[in-house]
C-alpha cells in the first residue's frame, strides 16, 4: 500500500513539481498552498508524513508544526533556507523529525521521506512478544515505533523513538554525547551536543508524566546521560 504524503507549501510552482515527482514515486500526494489548509487536511487525511515549509505567510512552519503536534506524532519534514543552527533547533523543539536546505534534489526529499516511513514501521512485521521490551511500567513495541507507560501512550516522533532505543539498548551505562550523536546522525562534532541536549530535552518531557519514568534518563554532566534500569 502506498504511503500517503502531504506537502504544505505556499509557493505553487514548488509544490506542484514535487508532487509530481512523488507521484511519479508511487506516493499518495496531497497538497496545501497555506498553512490552515494544510493543518485541516491532516487532521481530515491523516498522512503518513508531512513535508513542510518554514516560511509561509500567517502561520510558519514552526506554529504549524507544534498545531499538528497536538494530535499527531506523524514523521515531519522542514523545508526552509534558512541554515543557522539555531533554526535547526527550533525545528527540532517544535516537533521536526528531518530538516532539508533549500536548494535540494528531488532524489534527496525522497530519500529522506524513505528514511523516516521506515523508522516510522510502517513495513514492520507483525507484532510478536520478540517485538516488546519492558522495563518496569515501561513498554517499547519494537513493530509499531511506539512507547506505553501504564498502558498510556507517550506519543513520540521518530526522533524521540531512536533516543529512547538507543537509551534501551544500553542500560546503566553513561552515553556520551558522541556516542548518541553518531547513532542519530552518522558524525558528529561538538557544534551537534546543542541538538542532541534539545533532543533528549523534548524526549524528557513526554516521559515527565510519573517521576520514576522521568528519572530513568539520568544526565552526566559534561559527558552525556544514563538509562537507569534497576
Amino acid at each position: 500500500m502506498a504511503a500517503t504524503l502531504l506537502l504544505i507549501d505556499d509557493d505553487a510552482a514548488v509544490l506542484e513539481m514535487n508532487k509530481k515527482y512523488l507521484v511519479s514515486q508511487d506516493f499518495k500526494v496531497y497538497t496545501a498552498s497555506n498553512p490552515l489548509l494544510g493543518l485541516n487536511i491532516a487532521k481530515a487525511k491523516h498522512p503518513d508524513l508531512i513535508v513542510l515549509d518554514v516560511m509561509m505567510p500567517g502561520m510558519d512552519g514552526y506554529e504549524l508544526c507544534s498545531r499538528i503536534r497536538q494530535f499527531s506524532a506523524i514523521p515531519i519534514i522542514f523545508l526552509t533556507g534558512k541554515v543557522s543552527e539555531d533554526d535547526k533547533i527550533k525545528g527540532l523543539v517544535t516537533g521536526g523529525d528531518d530538516y532539508i536546505i533549500k536548494p535540494f534534489s528531488l532524489k534527496e526529499l525522497k530519500a529522506r521521506i524513505d528514511a523516516q516511513l521506515r523508522r516510522a514501521g510502517m513495513l514492520t512485521a507483525p507484532k510478536t512478544d520478540q517485538n516488546t521490551l519492558v522495563f518496569g511500567d515501561l513498554k517499547i513495541d519494537m513493530a509499531l515505533h511506539k512507547a506505553f507507560y501504564m498502558d498510556k501512550d507517550l506519543e513520540l516522533t521518530n526522533r524521540d523513538y531512536d533516543i529512547l532505543m538507543y537509551f534501551c539498548s544500553h542500560p546503566n551505562q553513561t552515553i556520551t554525547f558522541e556516542e548518541l550523536g553518531k547513532s542519530l546522525f552518522g558524525t558528529y562534532s561538538e557544534l551537534d551536543r546543542r541538538t542532541i541536549m534539545v533532543n533528549v530535552s523534548r524526549l524528557r518531557k513526554k516521559m515527565n508524566i510519573d517521576y520514576t519514568l522521568y528519572n530513568m534518563v539520568e544526565t552526566v554532566w559534561s559527558k552525556g546521560y544514563k538509562f537507569i534500569v534497576k
